[in-house]
């Protein structure tokens, strides 16, 4: 009998199995130079990731990408609270807030980089500058989507403030900061790897680059790889963590299909 954990971890696997056999079964035989058979990349894949790189690489990514997404998500939440909570603030920087979320984060880096150096400093700023606008736009819709009546309610309950940003504006705009979380931590990843391609000496970026400029085509695919992993587990992890947060969102929502 196939139990439900079965069924979770086919539906987790199915498709990523059936696309690497693909991949193996295509590109065997393969001679082209930049698309060496998947058996090539995996024969390297241990000799390029397991004797140091990932002390040296992965792990000076994933620092800078944790600090640079923790710092946009607080940044992001308190200022979308912020201005979602006042309707003239909003009013008054929409635009402004219109103008820079249009800006591609890339473009920023010879900015940064003449202001920060070529510093860690300057990479974490990249991941922020990216971040930010899908947590502080999805907060401030969330906050402007919390209903009045729950509102005037908690203050006829003489609610204090604190209590009612905690206990009210926080966890009705939690699903919605939760969908912009999501979206920021795709971003994060992407520019983690954009802002090590510039006048960088390791992290995942860099290393793949320079698998590149070196004609180590193998190798560059293992690094592809590795960051298509990254993300996978990145995001797993982030649902783990969403569905422990927002349990009574998800409760609520299977209560009204079944209902």
């Amino acid at each position: 009998m196939i139990t439900r954990a079965t069924v979770r971890v086919l539906n987790l696997l199915g498709l990523p199995v059936v696309l690497v056999a693909l991949w193996w079964v295509v590109s065997d035989g393969s001679t082209n130079f930049f698309y060496p058979p998947l058996h090539d990349i995996v024969s390297v894949f241990g000799a390029t990731w397991f004797h140091g790189r990932v002390t040296h690489d992965i792990v000076p990514s994933l620092l800078r990408l944790l600090a640079g997404y923790l710092s946009a998500l607080g940044l992001g939440v308190g200022l979308g609270l912020v201005i979602g909570s006042s309707p003239t603030l909003r009013r008054i920087v929409e635009p402004v807030l219109e103008f820079l979320r249009a800006i591609p984060p890339p473009v920023l880096v010879p900015i940064l980089i003449l202001f920060a150096g070529v510093n860690n400093g300057m990479k974490i700023l990249v991941i922020v500058s990216g971040c930010l606008w899908p947590i502080l736009l999805n907060t401030v819709e969330g906050v402007r989507g919390i209903d009045p009546v729950l509102r005037d309610t908690a203050r006829a309950y003489r609610l204090g403030r604190r209590r009612r940003v905690l206990h009210l504006i926080l966890r009705g705009a939690s699903p919605q900061i939760a969908a912009g979380a999501r979206q920021a931590l795709s971003v994060g990843i992407i520019l983690m790897v954009i802002s090590e391609m510039f006048a960088a000496s390791d992290g995942l970026g860099f290393t793949t680059v320079q698998f590149q400029r070196s004609f180590a085509i193998p190798e560059m695919w293992t690094g592809i790889v590795v960051l298509g992993v990254l993300g996978v587990v990145l995001s797993l992890i982030f649902r783990v963590v969403e569905g422990r947060a927002l349990s009574w969102y998800h409760g609520v929502r299977r209560a009204e299909r079944e209902g």
